[in-house]
């Protein structure tokens, strides 16, 4: 969720010994391009379901990066509809799964995922 936030990225780990899941997750370009995203917007909570949130930052191309955030101790469907995140339901958008790659091209309303029990999916929804 980090990369919502634009900021200097720092890493807290042995570069020389890091995991191969860490490595994924500090070199991922995509978040990466969120996080240094020319705008310069701060994400910000849009939405909260007692342990679960939906995280919303513009970008500069128009798009918005979105963190869906699980904080609770078992896996939840999490929504992000549209109008959370400066959007009317009218839009057709795609969205990207900034870890996965995968896209979903004419999504309407709003986007739902399955989220592990304290994780997060982050994706951008590009009009």
């Amino acid at each position: 969720m980090w990369a919502l936030f634009s900021a200097p990225l720092l890493a807290g780990t042995d570069i020389a010994n890091m995991s191969k899941d860490t490595k994924g997750i500090l070199l991922n370009k995509d978040v990466i391009a969120i996080d240094q995203d020319p705008l310069g917007q701060q994400g910000r909570r849009v939405k909260k379901d007692g342990d679960l949130e939906v995280w919303s930052k513009q970008l500069a191309d128009g798009g918005r990066a979105v963190v869906l955030l699980n904080r609770g101790a078992t896996p939840a469907t999490i929504e992000a509809a549209w109008t959370d995140i400066g959007y009317p339901d009218s839009v057709s958008a795609t969205v990207r799964n900034l870890w996965t790659g995968k896209e979903a091209s004419g999504q309407k309303a709003g986007y739902s995922a399955q989220v592990p029990s304290h994780g997060v999916v982050m994706v951008t929804v590009r009009p």
